[in-house]
């Protein structure tokens, strides 16, 4: 089938790179044509000078000399900063670099900083504070860059997390190796996942398209809480995610990296680019990884791990001028899994295979205009490919997702930069082709867009944001989207943000549920297929002080997810699966409380709690109807993560403690009646893991690490139900999988980056 891709979205030079930075346009500076009497929002960028190359510092510190109001800089060393009476002076610092001190005279210039390394440096130290918040988004957003990431192996985005309090990741079930996250007490499905703000992680690569993501072509992470905005689509219900990648200008023109564990997981990565041309520039990100051994820890006669050879690549162009800008470039991606019972079985054994084929065009392109910089016009265009054979035991299953994506962005003034806007259309389409057995489930989405955002900013205290988008589903209609941000700003120490937005996606039942599908349950699908639409709302409190003498923060934060239509996985039958919509009530409330502290040089410790209150109705509203907890969610959770560098981070060490308080979990008995008033609730305990890492850096730009995950050890004995009948009626891989199944793993690697 043919088909063409129609988007479009901002490139980072008209707009904020990333998705959760789309509501900063108000940062924008004036021109001449603007008021005199509106208040000045300077943009800039901070960098530093390498062989007649500019390349960008991330998180440097910029603040106004006078009042002290400051901003650290992002993934690509850009600002924006509200401006006291201009002339002014920006006091710029970054480690490792000269202070500076910039005078500021025009407005309508921007910034242009270059640090200067320290003459006694032999190298560069890069550091940034852990769970770094970023302070200019009305968002609650933490940035997660290339040094977080370096903390752990994080051979790709589902392995991103380990030092992250608000998302965790777990396995799905016991044999197909999927990896879930969940996010404010809810599944993974309910974020929008965006790679450089397309939506990628979605639709039949639900569950291994984290997977999908190798983390050496990562150079950050925005985890945004809560509604999104509006600009970016529809299906953000408890968060985005926005993943960056390398781009082909990059100055660090090549990294290789290699990993291997004790399990037999074998991995190779390279990032390659190069300028073609003063305009031009061509990149080029490649992975392939493996695993062929055989792992039986609980003797239960099932891989703890599936086989799979992974191939992925992506070769993409940059063309860049003062008017105009462009990329474009092809992602591919080969992946073979083959799970179940161990090869000594026999040819009877059973199987699980999944082989995916994934194709994917981008293109990005933006209109500039230099003498007008809050001003932009901009375009992105996405198509998609994804071919998909699986089967669970006897059970094949075949699925293609043909997806086409569009978003075209406008953002200007009105009068000034206190009051800016951004409005634009969109398109997605997908078409589903999807049958598991003899059971087909085939759809086609045709959804046309429009949406509006304002953002009112009050210089240095309030950032107010208003969206709203509405959108024509052509199987479920017209779709409205209201979504508000908030942020002010008590002190430059203390920030207080709200949001409230509403969400709705439409789910897939067997993409979305396939570790249950590793059983021999009878699927019952009594849902007549609605979309999810919930609304959720948000407030956090961030503060930066001083703790004994040196730099500590605190971030406090609350959501609640209310549904008004949900998918219900029911489980608590042995032996059915049972789909059907929302009865009664459904929710998700989540707390957290997040200490960043450096108490001694060089030394960060990140201090979390967080607590889930997720519950759900399972049956028709009535007086008897129970609203349970939630399965396979821990309410309680505890991360501590220490790490300490050396001087020039020649030697690094991390480690990361999490304690999994216990989580509902089935109960899996016959005779439970219709409204479920006799169900037992049963629980999971409570476990600690513990993962860490030890590099070493050497001046030719080698660098060694050493790590572990899971060093406590612990595993659950017996994940399978009935692993001895696989055919049996018993059989279940997945309802009862609440904890590790494999234990101690040990794994060495190198990174290499070329000196400049």
């Amino acid at each position: 089938m043919r088909f063409f891709l129609l988007g479009i979205a901002l490139w980072a030079g008209v707009l904020p790179s990333r998705a959760q930075t789309d509501t900063l346009t108000s940062q924008l500076p004036l021109t001449d044509s603007i008021p005199a009497k509106a208040v000045p929002v300077i943009r800039g960028t901070v960098g530093e000078l390498v062989n007649g190359q500019r390349v960008p510092l991330v998180g440097a510190t910029v603040r106004w000399l006078t009042t002290g109001v400051g901003a650290v800089t992002d993934s690509v060393g850009r600002f924006s900063l509200v401006g006291p009476s201009i002339p002014a002076q920006l006091l710029i610092s970054y480690v490792g670099y000269r202070t500076d001190t910039v005078a500021v005279t025009d407005p309508t210039a921007p910034v242009v900083a270059s640090l200067r390394a320290e003459q006694t440096l032999q190298e560069v130290t890069v550091s940034g504070a852990p769970g770094q918040i970023d302070r200019l988004n009305p968002i609650q957003t933490e940035l997660i860059t290339q040094r977080t990431l370096a903390k752990a192996a994080c051979c790709n985005l589902s392995e991103s997390f380990e030092t992250n309090a608000s998302v965790s990741v777990s396995y799905a079930d016991a044999v197909t190796g999927a990896r879930q996250i969940q996010f404010l007490g809810l599944g993974g499905q309910y974020v929008q996942t965006n790679v450089e703000n397309i939506p990628t992680v979605r639709g039949l690569a639900t569950t291994f398209g984290l997977n999908y993501i190798p983390g050496t072509w990562i150079t950050s992470i925005d985890v945004g809480k809560g509604a999104g905005s509006v600009v970016n689509g529809y299906e953000s219900m408890s968060g985005q995610m926005n993943i960056e990648l390398q781009k082909p200008d990059d100055p660090n023109r090549l990294f290789l990296n290699g990993y291997v564990n004790s399990f037999g997981r074998i991995e190779g990565n390279a990032n390659w680019s190069q300028p073609l041309s003063p305009k031009w520039s061509v990149g080029v990100l490649g992975h392939a990884s493996t695993l062929r051994t055989e792992i039986d820890q609980n003797n239960d006669g099932f891989r703890d791990l599936p086989f799979y050879t992974q191939l992925n690549g992506v070769n993409r162009f940059k063309y860049s001028s003062e008017r105009f800008m462009t990329q474009f470039g092809v992602k591919a991606l080969y992946e073979d899994r083959e799970g179940g019972q161990l090869s000594r079985l026999g040819s009877s054994r059973y199987r699980f295979g999944n082989t995916t084929r994934r194709l994917e065009f981008f293109s990005k392109t933006a209109k500039l205009y230099p003498e007008k910089p809050y001003k932009g016009l901009g375009l992105i265009l996405n198509a998609l490919h994804h071919d998909q054979t699986a089967n669970f035991g006897f059970r094949p299953y075949t699925g293609q997702q043909r997806t086409v994506y569009a978003n075209l962005i406008y953002q200007s003034i009105i009068g000034n930069t206190n009051h800016t806007y951004k409005t634009g259309v969109s398109y997605l389409l997908d078409d589903y082709r999807e049958q598991l057995g003899a059971t087909p489930m085939n759809r086609t989405e045709s959804v046309p867009g429009l949406f509006a955002e304002y953002t009112y900013t009050d210089p240095e205290r309030l950032v107010l944001v208003l969206g709203g988008r509405f959108d024509y589903h052509n199987l479920f209609g017209a779709q409205w989207t209201p979504r508000a941000h908030l942020k002010y700003s008590f002190s430059p120490d203390l920030t207080l943000r709200a949001s409230a937005g509403r969400g709705f996606r439409v789910p897939n039942l067997f993409a979305e549920n396939f570790g249950y599908l590793v059983s021999s349950r009878v699927i019952i699908n009594d849902a007549q297929l609605r979309p999810e639409v919930s609304w959720n709302y948000g407030v956090s409190l961030s503060q930066d002080f001083q703790l004994f003498g040196k730099k500590a923060s605190l971030v406090l934060d609350y959501h609640r997810t209310d549904f008004r239509e949900q998918l219900v996985v029911d489980v608590e039958h042995p032996r059915e699966l049972h789909f059907h919509n929302l009865y009664g009530k459904s929710f998700a409330n989540s707390v957290q409380a997040e200490l960043n502290y450096q108490p001694f040089r060089r030394t960060d410790v990140k201090l979390a709690y967080r607590l889930f209150d997720v519950r759900q109705s399972m049956t028709v509203p009535s007086e008897d109807t129970l609203l349970l907890p939630k399965m396979m969610i821990p309410r309680d959770r505890v991360l501590l993560n220490v790490g300490y560098a050396l001087p020039y981070d020649k030697w690094k060490v991390d480690a990361t403690l999490q304690w999994n308080g216990r989580r509902r979990i089935p109960y899996l008995r016959e005779g439970l009646d219709a409204n479920y008033s006799d169900v037992p609730i049963e629980y999971a305990p409570s476990y600690v893991n513990l993962n860490a890492q030890l590099s070493r850096a050497f001046r030719s730009g080698w660098e060694i690490y050493l790590g572990g995950e899971n060093l406590t050890g612990f595993r659950q004995l017996s994940p399978i139900v009935a692993a001895s009948d696989p055919f049996g009626r018993d059989f279940d891989a997945s309802a009862r999988v609440w904890g590790p199944i494999t234990g101690r793993m040990v794994y060495l690697g190198f990174r290499f980056k070329p000196q400049r």
